[in-house]
């Protein structure tokens, strides 16, 4: 063979090897890391536009190329899928069509119903808030987490996890069941005991946690909620009634309420603390660790009664003697009426 044809032919070998490397190490105009959301109803042709647009390809040639090679279309896993400026076309096609994704650090909040919650979630996930809500209110859901429907907000404890975007509900909520135990250690039971005592009645964690959604509710003065958990807890020892506002406000159903009336307080419901005795049937909110360990940590004082300070700094004035609480509730009152606050 003349050695022009053999010197054409090691051109040519050369083109190609040049252009095969070029087309598996094709990847990303990339500064930074960003995240590709792969979920149940995309296919090759959305995630292809998804790529385009949110990911600056090379070549979306060579993403139709080893999509059809690497069959995606059958084998497309919903998630979360990290795009790096090391990445290749090719790496983030396996990942996709091996579930090879990466997690979120989702955040559950203290929220004031489940339905929120519910939101919340849905906004950090691909669940949808609808299918979240529908799930926490089946009565079979529920007890097969171990509450009722009363109790059910103890179940989350706000904070930050590490889970997957694609995560399903039941794995969610098996997830946080996991958390909750976690919480509730050997060190946390064991101060049941002391709280019952201080407390005048047996304290279980489920009390605990209603009542920190009391204290929570009262103050987000994280180093106010001691003293007010101990305020209760000396009500509920007399016994009197707790009379706590954020209950009455709960039973209305009115989040929007900043001054509570006496219209409000003749709402009939197990949640009204002025009209009942103890402890509501369960937490009004989904209570913070600040606002548990609170309760498991309180201070001991003789307060028994507490009142907005009129600065509305969001803290309170405290009294032994009704006589002292009339005049710091007189001090609010007045503060609320040259602001105008009627509701």
């Amino acid at each position: 063979m003349p050695k022009w044809i053999w010197g054409v032919l090691c051109s040519l070998a050369v083109a190609i090897m040049v252009v095969a490397w070029r087309v598996y190490n094709s990847g990303f105009k990339l500064q930074n890391t960003t995240y590709l959301y792969v979920d149940a109803d995309d296919n090759v042709d959305s995630i292809s536009q998804k790529i385009e647009s949110q990911t600056a390809p090379e070549s979306m040639r060579v993403f139709h190329l080893f999509a059809g090679l690497l069959n995606l279309k059958d084998r497309i896993r919903t998630g979360r899928y990290e795009v790096s400026p090391q990445h290749t076309m090719l790496n983030l096609i396996r990942d996709i069509r091996n579930h090879h994704e990466k997690p979120i650090m989702l955040v559950v909040p203290s929220t004031r119903t489940m339905d929120a919650m519910a939101g919340k979630l849905a906004n950090q996930l691909m669940l949808d808030s609808a299918s979240i809500e529908q799930y926490l209110k089946d009565e079979g859901n529920i007890k097969a987490l171990g509450y009722t429907k009363e109790t059910l907000p103890g179940l989350f404890i706000p904070n930050t996890y590490e889970v997957y975007w694609d995560v399903s509900i039941p794995k969610l909520m098996e997830r946080m069941q996991k958390e909750n135990a976690a919480f509730w250690n050997e060190e946390r039971m064991n101060k049941l005991q002391e709280v019952s005592l201080y407390a005048g009645e047996e304290m279980t964690k489920e009390k605990v946690i209603t009542l920190a959604s009391i204290v929570d509710s009262e103050t987000a003065d994280d180093g106010e909620k001691p003293t007010i958990a101990a305020l209760y807890m000396n009500r509920m020892r007399k016994p009197m009634a707790l009379q706590s506002d954020p209950t009455v406000i709960f039973a209305v159903g009115d989040f929007s309420i900043r001054r509570v009336l006496h219209e409000h307080l003749k709402v009939e419901s197990p949640y009204n603390t002025y009209r009942n005795l103890g402890l509501p049937p369960g937490p009004i909110r989904v209570p913070s660790i600040a606002g548990i360990d609170a309760v498991l940590n309180h201070d001991k004082n003789d307060y028994i009664y507490m009142c907005a300070k009129e600065d509305f700094s969001g803290t309170h004035n405290y009294a032994v003697s009704y006589g002292e609480h009339l005049r710091n509730a007189a001090r609010y009152t007045k503060a609320l009426n040259e602001r105008g606050i009627r509701r």
